[in-house]
């Protein structure tokens, strides 16, 4: 909180107003410095989500498998899509879509289900939504070890050289996925039902991200015809998921199994332009970050009357 001095006339004390607002540097200032709570609150929320679990972290494990197996059987064995090697390229792409998905659920009303920490213990709120994506990069990590399993399992070599991209997908991520959380935990005070309506909207988000299907069977290709291809990548999870299926199938054009058709499952583009791509994208998402922490501000003055 910010503190200013405000006189009451000749010979009377000086009395220390505290603001609510806090400008965006000093909040920035606040985050780092309670950077060990934050770290204690991610291993919290880890180990909260399991408890009394018998299988605990495995679950992080098994969930995501069961999920991948389901479509697997839908767009592999009943569809028939023909993907060579289609474990690896939905899994690749759907562990980002859990980690995404996962931290926006839970932190969406993380301040509403902390009422009583938030309106006894003084700290940057912010940190609540953070703890939670901090929790979900977590789980992601446990889910990228067995997808280094599927990828020894079917003798599948990733990309080397876009591995060295991933740190800056993942950067641009991770604080694209903070922006919304912590927005979102900030909205969800006032209004209850915008948990329910994320719960529709990133159904919707899911199915808009080329998660489960090639970038041939997309929209992009048509709105590329029309010079319009930007339009399909205002959403960032459609570059950050194209990265990931880049990187680890490692194969942009492929040979259907079914038709011995040319199948193009990803854009034919070079490493230098997913990289410029990423950095763009990674430079958008630090703005979008510090203004979530602005309209975040700007919000939880009020936070303690709502809850």
């Amino acid at each position: 909180m910010s503190e200013e001095s405000l006189s009451l006339g000749a010979g009377a004390t000086s009395v220390r107003v505290v603001s609510a607002r806090v400008g965006l540097p000093t909040r920035l200032a606040n985050l780092w410095r309670r950077r060990e709570l934050l770290r204690n609150l991610i291993s919290s929320d880890v180990q909260i989500k399991y408890k009394g679990s018998a299988l605990g972290l495995l679950w992080s494990m098994l969930a995501p498998a069961f999920t991948l197996g389901i479509y697997y059987l839908v767009f592999s064995v009943f569809l028939k899509n023909g993907y060579p090697n289609y474990v690896i390229f939905l899994f690749s792409g759907l562990i980002v879509w859990n980690l995404f998905q996962n931290a926006v659920n839970v932190s969406t009303s993380i301040i509403v289900d902390r009422a009583g920490l938030v309106k006894k213990v003084s700290f940057p709120r912010e940190i609540l939504p953070l703890a939670s994506v901090g929790a979900a990069v977590v789980f992601w990590l446990i889910q990228m070890v067995v997808l280094v399993l599927f990828l020894v399992i079917f003798h599948h070599a990733p990309d080397w050289g876009m591995l060295l991209l991933l740190p800056v997908t993942f950067a641009a991520l991770y604080l694209f996925t903070a922006a919304v959380a912590i927005v979102m935990s900030a909205l969800t005070v006032y209004l209850r039902d915008i948990k329910h309506l994320m719960e529709v909207l990133l159904q919707l988000w899911f199915w808009l991200s080329p998660v489960v299907y090639s970038y041939s069977n997309s929209i992009a290709p048509a709105l590329h015809r029309h010079g319009l291809a930007a339009i399909y990548f205002i959403n960032p999870m459609s570059l950050i998921v194209l990265t990931f299926q880049r990187t680890f199938y490692n194969a942009t054009t492929v040979t259907s199994t079914l038709s011995g058709q040319p199948l193009h499952m990803l854009p034919t583009w070079s490493v230098g332009t997913f990289v410029a791509l990423n950095v763009g994208l990674l430079i958008v998402a630090a703005v979008v970050f510090l203004l979530a922490l602005v309209v975040f501000g700007r919000l939880e003055g009020n936070f303690e009357s709502e809850l």
